[in-house]
């Protein structure tokens, strides 16, 4: 079925938005996991996993409308130097990604591609839910320390 231009062009924006998360959340993971804070690498190494599966969604969505993926588009990755820095800018792409995702799910409805729409509509739900994940985090460190956070990650 040959989608809309415009919807094929979002994407894969969204596309290299995911690409992009997968390579950061996988690298927070691997140094998580070296600092050996067994806890957070296997949320975050989930979190990449959750990036990955929005990822084929968008390239089974975008064959299925024609369009061609582009899968060597990467946006900047932001690798932070500890735990903070990494859940700040975790946040900070999981934001973005959902200012992304309620734009595109606002175009696909307004061109019509009600199919897109859902499909968007749950990859945003989500990136809710990670959001929400990483703000209990940082109210966590906040409320009990970095010290004391940390503790409670190895193991």
């Amino acid at each position: 079925m040959k989608g809309n231009d415009k919807v094929i062009a979002t994407l894969n924006t969204l596309l290299a938005d995911e690409l992009t998360a997968i390579n950061e959340y996988m690298v927070h993971s691997e140094m998580c996991d070296n600092w050996g804070y067994a806890q957070l690498h296997q949320k975050i190494e989930k979190r990449a996993i959750d990036e990955m599966k929005h990822a084929e969604k968008l390239i089974a969505r975008l064959l299925f409308l024609e369009g061609r993926p582009i899968v060597s588009k990467l946006n900047d990755i932001h690798i932070g130097e500890d735990v903070p820095a990494q859940l700040n800018n975790d946040l900070k792409a999981e934001a973005g990604a959902v200012k992304m995702y309620n734009d595109a799910v606002r175009q696909a409805a307004e061109l019509g591609d009600n199919g897109t729409r859902e499909i968007l509509e749950g990859i945003l739900k989500d990136e809710e839910d990670h959001i929400d994940w990483i703000e209990a985090q940082l109210d966590q460190i906040k409320q009990m320390g970095i010290q004391n956070y940390l503790v409670e990650q190895v193991g």
